[in-house]
């Protein structure tokens, strides 16, 4: 299996952190360390946003520098980009993925084209944070997860870490791109376990997926909040005697498609999962990955375990809408059995 590169400024210390813990820990060390790194975003200041993941950055580096804006997603994308053309390094908080339609606009149109549109006399050194998913009992539109929406756009890439550990990593890598990166941050893994995490400055790379866990019959695909149900589908499966080879992408975009073809030309058999919806999902171009790459290695035909194709409902039946381990255990049996 491909090792993953994550770079290293060498610090021994680590320390117990949440995934919300390492974004703030990211974010204050690169404030520290480049005068250029700018925050925006709603109610990111004083506050500390709404899920803390700003809180004490205004206190510590001002208000010119943690900028809380006007509830405009189109604004705050609009300035990020002058911003990050003129020499700045904005980070753009959007509170909620399904806020940040009012900015489609501007970030298809223009965060993603303006290297090439320039001949790359201009670029957009950006990163835009958008906490997503179901799971934690949110109200409408507060819980989706359209992530293809921004996966089919050059220009721009995705990564979506699952840890701590990547979430500081990631978040660290997106803000020294060169390139405009859009982090989705699982809502549910934001408070849900800890882990040591280095205390200084460290990166993973983007477009490489992560080994989870070793397996012998079936290559189980997932990312985000979705990893740990896998993780736990595994288990399960364990019991009856099946093995589980279990990849967390971490970037979306570019997809790590060497992890995937080495892990399925192994195990033979592949299950993705993915919260978002059915028709439509993310499952799809991995399908396409597989059958570019493994086909001739299959021994049964690709299941995904997916959201259904309805709006994310309301919180009293989100958890009949999001994949369960029972769900992604009937998958494996599936495959296994064809």
């Amino acid at each position: 299996m491909t090792q993953v590169k994550e770079s290293h400024q060498k610090s021994e210390t680590t320390k117990q952190m949440t995934l919300i813990q390492a974004i703030n820990d990211a974010m204050r060390l690169m404030l520290e360390e480049d005068d250029r790194t700018v925050i925006l975003g709603e109610d990111i200041g004083k506050n500390g946003g709404v899920f803390r993941a700003t809180e004490g950055l205004q206190e510590a580096f001002g208000e010119e520098r943690v900028v809380d804006t006007p509830l405009s997603e189109a604004g705050i994308i609009g300035t990020s980009i002058g911003l990050a053309v003129n020499g700045f390094r904005p980070v753009a908080e959007i509170q909620f993925l399904g806020f940040i339609y009012p900015a489609y606009e501007q970030i298809m149109t223009h965060v993603s084209r303006i290297r090439m549109r320039s001949m790359s006399r201009f670029t957009v050194p950006m990163v835009i944070r958008a906490p997503y998913g179901a799971g934690i009992r949110a109200p409408e539109i507060h819980s989706d997860s359209t992530e293809t929406l921004f996966t089919h756009m050059p220009g721009i890439k995705v990564v979506c870490p699952s840890s701590p550990y990547d979430a500081k990593g990631l978040l660290i890598a997106a803000m020294e791109d060169p390139d405009p990166v859009l982090v989705l941050e699982p809502m549910k893994n934001y408070r849900s376990k800890r882990e040591e995490v280095p205390v200084g400055k460290y990166t993973v790379e983007i477009g490489k997926g992560k080994l989870v866990r070793e397996g012998e019959d079936v290559t189980l695909i997932s990312w985000g909040a979705m990893v740990s149900v896998a993780e736990k589908a595994a288990e399960q499966a364990e019991k009856k005697g099946i093995s589980c080879e279990i990849i967390d992408l971490r970037t979306l975009y570019p997809i790590d498609s060497e992890m995937i073809a080495e892990s399925v030309k192994k195990t033979t058999r592949a299950v993705i999962i993915h919260e978002a919806h059915h028709t439509g999902g993310l499952g799809n171009d991995i399908i396409s990955i597989i059958n570019d790459t493994a086909f001739l290695y299959l021994r049964a035909p690709i299941e995904r375990i997916t959201g259904f194709d309805v709006p994310v409902p309301f919180f009293a039946l989100e958890e009949h809408y999001l994949p369960t381990p029972a769900r992604i255990v009937e998958g494996i049996e599936k495959v296994l059995h064809f």
